[in-house]
């Protein structure tokens, strides 16, 4: 069993924020007011990654006199997304970060989140945030802190998975349908280890991704019990446009026997367009949505990658991603309950070459009443 996640279901207590100003951070220019704040070590990691695709900026308290800062937090967030993400906060810290929560309210956001680097627990008490479960693993290469801390602006999720990063490049699809089973309580959190992974990924595999008939098909052959509709609103071969032509033949006829087997076990694919409404009514059900997306409105590159749709929150649809970029200094404490837009969702999901887009949604298993575990 693992330990309960501390996050509350309903938004803190509003904080009275300080008088604050809020700039660009340029790494190779940072502002004096940062001299007597800043020491070498968290000075080494704000500069130690590229941050500048992930719009990094400085939310400060000036002091009384105007000129000084008595307290200042560099912040970050994903491109199309509804938080922002404290990485340190330095000085008076609780007033900094009191006034990144008002940043984050002032542009009607659903979530701050802070990285565990440097916060201490009284100061994370005091702000109103909450301790996040420490991630099950970290996606390969990456470096993230040890903990990591998050602070609703609105109603938050009631049931929240642990976190787990992809342990290859290529194993997403896997890992996203891993995790929604153990958060449905279908297969316990404990369970969830690189072989698991590696071995649902070689059953869903069109070597190197998973395309959605195929993720679908295994995903059902995994848990016998648990619903599966396939969504993919196209009837051709996917992802398969980047490959050279002799490579696409063989693919292409891997996928039509996913299709078969589908057909040969009952596997419904709904030749329609998941709407976003339609992600919502699942999730509202309990069920869990297996979405593929591209990375370029996240990332910056456009690369299909599975993500795992579990919450609904007033404006977004909140996610797991079990990728992290971690050049832009992106970590898990970013990938973790990730709220989108609507709106973001919807762009990002909508897949090149073809404009399709493929999910896996899994319903609640049958025959027994699966508990998710409770925060």
């Amino acid at each position: 069993m693992l330990p309960r996640q501390e996050t509350p279901a309903r938004p803190a207590e509003p904080l009275r924020p300080a008088k604050s100003i809020v700039v660009p951070y340029e790494p190779d220019t940072p502002p004096a007011q940062l001299a007597g704040l800043v020491d070498h070590e968290v000075s080494e990691r704000w500069r130690a990654v590229d941050r500048s695709a992930h719009a990094p900026h400085l939310v400060a308290v000036p002091g009384d006199d105007g000129e000084g800062w008595t307290a200042a937090a560099l912040v970050t967030a994903r491109p199309n997304t509804a938080y922002l993400k404290i990485v340190d906060a330095v000085g008076d810290v609780p007033a900094a970060v009191r006034a990144v929560v008002a940043h984050a309210g002032s542009r009607e956001l659903v979530q701050v989140k802070w990285e565990g680097w440097t916060a201490l627990p009284d100061d994370v008490a005091a702000t109103g945030f909450a301790a996040l479960r420490p991630p099950l693993t970290q996606p390969e290469g990456a470096a993230g802190p040890a903990a990591g801390y998050i602070r609703w602006l609105g109603d938050g999720v009631t049931s929240a998975p642990a976190y787990y990063g992809q342990t290859t490049h290529f194993t997403c699809g896997a890992v996203t349908a891993l995790v929604a089973q153990a958060h449905a309580g279908t297969l316990a959190w404990e369970a969830l280890d690189r072989q698991r992974e590696l071995t649902l990924w070689r059953d869903a595999t069109n070597f190197l991704a998973c395309e959605p008939v195929g993720l679908g098909v295994a995903v059902r052959r995994a848990w016998p019990s648990s619903p599966v509709t396939i969504h993919l609103d196209n009837d051709r071969p996917v992802l398969l446009d980047h490959l050279p032509e002799g490579d696409q033949e063989w693919r292409a006829l891997l996928q039509r026997a996913s299709r078969t087997e589908a057909e040969r076990t009952g596997v419904p694919i709904d030749p329609s367009r998941l709407s976003l409404t339609a992600i919502r009514d699942a999730i509202g059900r309990h069920e869990h949505v297996l979405l593929l997306l591209s990375l370029a409105g996240m990332q910056g590159f456009d690369v299909p990658h599975w993500v795992l749709c579990h919450g609904a929150v007033p404006g977004a649809v909140v996610i797991e991603d079990p990728w992290t970029n971690a050049t832009a200094g992106d970590t898990w404490v970013d990938a973790h309950l990730l709220p989108v837009s609507d709106p973001s969702l919807d762009m990002m999901s909508v897949i090149s070459p073809g404009g399709f887009r493929g999910a896996v949604t899994i319903g609640r298993p049958q025959g027994r009443a699966a508990a998710a575990p409770s925060l």
